[in-house]
């Protein structure tokens, strides 16, 4: 199969004007292919040759105003065509392939009641899975879809849909969209529906997660609703499309698409266990994330695939700032969950070898392989970082007005960079090419350093900097009360670099935050003594967003070799059981416990570090007895299970049901505990199966592989990895599950022998099973564990020597990459 170039992709968007496609789909010709038809009407600027895309199981026919093309003609994914100037129709009738690996058309039955559900995910090239298109963002196009389906579904689609009489159902024509936002999910939906600003919304899943989507919609339609109203605030264009409907669907890569009408969520986020707060604020946030991209995205879409960032980083900006705006009644403060967790991902993202600028040249995003690899955290979260230190620099007012500059000149067009940075210079005089000069096309994170100089009462503060970027912060300087705490004297906002030392009045303070408010993208480092004062007094900082920033920086320094891994755990264990905002309980114990734990701390040393867990998430434990913080004590719990290096308490909690105080155990953590107990060896086939009987859901289908996997038997292991690699039956969730099982640092000795097997069996599931599962086999299946220098030469060697597809080698360049940075952290 062949990728589109960029230069492909120009040179038929100077020949082409796409205007309407008609996509009749049938989904009654059984479990394993559909039926596909698609008319597109076109104009052709001059005589030339070009291409139309699919990946059909068989192509039954295909005709260009109304003469026969031969079929044979296909070559991979391209059916060539040569055209006269003028208009055209193109109709193509083709057998599809449904997917189990989340790409195209996929097709999943629910284990618990036998129902059967399809959705499209077309994200990038996988249009051409589903329907003959011209398969590039430029090429905007009306779309009408109908489709033919079981009497018993119901079909949804970006626009509104209406079953006609002869059974098939319509969805309304479409405004002009890209080739990849096109989507259909049908089956026998639970659906809940409302009307808001006049639209009809909806949010639907499939029926065996019905009570527990209801359990929930009053929350996601409020949260959807108050986003809606807060978009409306901001943007002067209306929302542009006929209604409003999210659907949950079963086995999805992503954690949504943003497809215009018709968001389609990963349907984990249907709560079926205990979750915590901040679990619900992610859901919300992914919820403002794809609206916004209702604007930037759908109306205004990128040309080329080079500006994915233009898309992603704003929706990731706009979805927390939005959050934090019209939902603060539930989520109080949405950023500190976003520097715990979705920063982090940017800066570790930006250190490595594969590191790419906010905004690549184009000629670094040559094809569509390349452009799949930039949807990552530097995309995501160092690009919403960017933007919103743009906005702390810029100001709210201004940005805002250039962005509604941006929709006014583009709306149901496309747009590049260079047409983002003109608009919002429209709205202020500040130099903005120069802004996205330094932030947008660099690479790297710089890191700011406080410098204190004088005596007495006098005191200058010089910020160092390593780095070129320019930034806005905010400097909180905190003095020590006599009770101990640390408490704020001043803030006060300062440009780096600075003109000249900022001066302080009084005594030589006890600690001084650079970026107290976290409005930059930098990494931190302390005086001497303010890094005295941080890692004896982080629990007594009253503001958690000032915590969250100095946990960032003990974490980078943990990283950096220059903090070490006991002494991380240490603060942890010092400060955690204190801690009152759960975002930094997760967020600290997440990286105690699965990289310092899992990788930078010596095998020898590995239970002392889990003990150490164990010893915070029991503390945790005996300050909620009361019942009163349930979300930190679901952490705690979990924090618990997932430490243990004994199985009898936890054995004991699955036996009663219940841990003693609470909660009582839900499907989640039942599984979670009997996984933690394969790992040790302390449960057998038996039990697992007895789970599974007791929870035969697509989850427990999962949490039964898991465990499995996880067996310390030699047995269990071959046949986990003959799963994972030597046939292809495995869904994209199962296969994940599996992988998730396989390697367990408890035993590295028994999967020793297939440490040096993965290499090659990666790549070949990645040559017959595409991109979404070689990413999911560098990702899950990798042997992290094995941090040792022997397994990082021999994965340099594959890298180096062996082909593979773009997706798994990028993969692969990471993991290594971390790999070498553990050994670093352990060599000290």
């Amino acid at each position: 199969m062949s990728v589109l170039t960029r230069d492909e992709a120009q040179t038929r968007a100077q020949l082409l004007d796409v205007h309407h496609y008609r996509v009749d789909l049938d989904l009654t010709t059984g479990a394993e292919t559909f039926e596909s038809t698609s008319t597109v009407r076109f104009t052709a600027r001059a005589a030339g040759d070009t291409f139309v895309e699919l990946k059909p199981v068989t192509l039954h026919s295909a005709t260009l105003d109304g003469e026969p093309l031969d079929p044979a003609a296909l070559d991979g994914n391209r059916l060539p065509l040569s055209l006269t100037e003028g208009e055209h129709e193109l109709r193509v009738t083709a057998t599809m392939r449904y997917s189990r690996t989340g790409e195209g058309m996929h097709r999943f039955t629910d284990p618990t009641d036998g129902e059967s559900y399809v959705y499209t995910q077309l994200f990038m090239e996988d249009v051409q899975r589903v329907f003959a298109a011209f398969d590039q963002p430029d090429l905007k196009a009306v779309f009408e879809v109908a489709v033919t389906a079981p009497d018993d579904w119901t079909v949804l689609a970006n626009g509104i849909t209406e079953r006609q009489p002869d059974g098939t159902w319509k969805a309304a024509p479409t405004p002009l969209l890209s080739t990849y936002f096109v989507c259909v999910a049908a089956g026998p939906w639970h659906s809940v529906r409302t009307e808001h600003a006049g639209l009809p919304f909806g949010i639907h899943c499939r029926r065996s997660l019905a009570p527990h989507l209801d359990a929930d919609a009053d929350e996601i339609l409020a949260v959807t609703k108050a986003c809606y109203d807060r978009y409306h605030e901001k943007f002067d264009e209306p929302y542009p499309f006929d209604s409003y409907d999210q659907a949950f669907v079963p086995e999805f890569n992503a954690g949504a698409m943003e497809n215009p009408g018709l968001v389609t969520f990963r349907d984990e986020f249907v709560f079926r266990s205990a979750v915590t707060v901040t679990e619900r604020q992610t859901r919300a946030m992914v919820i403002a994330h794809e609206m916004a991209h209702m604007w930037f995205g759908d109306l205004v879409t990128l040309r080329w695939w080079d500006d994915i960032w233009l898309n992603e980083s704003f929706a990731e900006y706009m979805g927390y700032q939005t959050v934090n705006e019209a939902c603060s009644d539930l989520f109080p403060d949405t950023w500190i969950d976003f520097g715990v967790t979705r920063k982090a991902w940017g800066y570790e993202a930006d250190q490595r070898p594969s590191t790419h600028p906010v905004a690549p040249d184009p000629e670094a995003v040559p094809d569509t392989a390349s452009a799949l690899l930039n949807f990552d955290g530097i995309s995501y979260a160092k690009g919403a970082s960017a933007l919103r230190q743009l906005v702390a620099w810029l100001g709210e007012k201004d940005f805002l007005a250039g962005i509604n500059i941006h929709f006014k000149r583009h709306k149901f067009g496309n747009a590049t960079l260079a047409d983002f940075i003109d608009n919002l210079a429209a709205a202020t005089d500040r130099d903005v090419h120069g802004w996205a000069e330094q932030w947008l096309r660099t690479t790297g994170v710089d890191t700011l350093t406080p410098r204190l100089d004088g005596e007495g009462l006098h005191w200058n503060l010089t910020v160092d900097r390593a780095g070129t970027r320019p930034h806005r912060i905010s400097v909180g300087v905190y003095d020590r009360d006599p009770s101990g705490d640390l408490v704020l004297r001043e803030r006060r906002e300062l440009d780096v670099p600075q003109d000249a030392p900022a001066e302080l009045a009084g005594p030589r303070p006890a600690l001084v935050v650079l970026n107290d408010e976290d409005l930059t993208y930098t990494k931190l480092r302390f005086d001497g003594t303010s890094e005295e004062s941080a890692l004896r007094g982080l629990s007594r900082i009253p503001d958690p967003l000032t915590r969250a920033v100095l946990w960032n920086a003990l974490r980078d320094q943990v990283r950096d070799g220059d903090l070490t891994p006991a002494e991380y755990l240490e603060t942890a264990l010092a400060h955690l059981p204190e801690e009152t905002e759960l975002a930094l309980v997760q967020g600290v114990l997440a990286f105690a416990r699965h990289q310092i734990a899992d990788h930078y701390v010596p095998a020898d040393e590995r239970p002392a570090a889990l003990a150490t867990i164990n010893g915070i998430a029991r503390a945790l434990l005996r300050r909620t007895e009361d019942g009163e913080a349930p979300g930190l004590r679901l952490t705690a719990v979990r924090a618990f299970v997932d430490s243990a290096t004994t199985p009898d308490k936890i054995a004991s909690w699955l036996d009663e049901g219940t841990v003693h105080g609470g909660p009582e155990l839900d499907p989640e953590l039942r599984w979670r505990i009997l996984a933690r107990l394969a790992a040790l060896g302390a449960t057998d086939e038996t039990a697992i199966a007895a789970e599974l009987e007791r929870d035969p859901s697509a989850t427990g289908q999962e949490g039964a592989a898991r465990c499995r996997a996880a067996l310390p038997d030699p047995e269990a292991k071959a046949a986990a990895w003959s799963a994972l690699f030597d046939s292809d039956d495995l869904s994209n969730y199962l296969f994940t599950a599996t992988a998730q099982g396989f390697w367990q640092p408890e035993q590295a000795d028994l999967v020793r022998e297939y440490v040096p097997r993965f290499y090659e069996a990666a790549v070949a599931l990645g040559d017959r099973r595409g991109p979404a599962m070689a990413e999911a086999a560098g990702r899950h299946a990798f042997p992290a564990h094995a941090v040792d220098a022997d397994s990082l030469a021999l994965g340099e060697r594959h890298l180096a020597d062996t082909p593979m597809i773009p997706a798994l080698h990028r993969k692969l360049v990471d993991q290594l990459d971390d790999l070498r940075r553990a050994l670093k952290v352990r060599e000290g």
